[in-house]
This record gives C-alpha cells, sequence and structure tokens, in this order.
C-alpha cells in the first residue's frame, strides 16, 4: 500500500464517492488502496465538515453546494480510475 498524506486520502474518499455514492461500495473500491479505518475515519471527518452529507443510510453524497471538490492531483488520477 502506498503512504497517501491525509489530505490526499480525503481526495480519495471525495472522488469515491463522486464515482459510487454507495458507501458499502466506496469502502469495497478503496480497500485495496487504503485501511479500512482510514476510509471510515476520513469519510467521517468529511461528514462532520460537511464536505459530504449522507443522504439515506447507504448513501454519501459530496456536498457541492456548501464547498468545491478540490482538483485531483496528478498522482492520485490513476488510482481514481482503476477504482
Amino acid at each position: 500500500m502506498t503512504d497517501y498524506s491525509t489530505t490526499e486520502k480525503m481526495i480519495l474518499v471525495q472522488y469515491a464517492i463522486k464515482k459510487y455514492e454507495n458507501e458499502e461500495i466506496i469502502i469495497e473500491k478503496l480497500k485495496s488502496i487504503l485501511p479500512e479505518k482510514d476510509i471510515q475515519r476520513n469519510i467521517d471527518t468529511l461528514i462532520g465538515t460537511q464536505k459530504v452529507r449522507r443522504i439515506g443510510p447507504e448513501i454519501l453524497q459530496n456536498n457541492e453546494s456548501h464547498t468545491e471538490i478540490p482538483d485531483l492531483p496528478d498522482n492520485l488520477r490513476p488510482v481514481i480510475e482503476q477504482l
């Protein structure tokens, strides 16, 4: 597993949410990249900072009306494309 900075982990989670929305699928897809504990922690942090909102029990959505999704750094682009 590659070591990502805290910011990179958050960006990965946000782009995974944008791509899939279903929390179970997001966690499953990111497990090969990040430890599940990090994924869950980042989801909780993003919800707490209102960058992501929970729509129902399993659906997550980026809160783009409240904050913008950060630009995807070049080193993370291939990771997101493979999800």
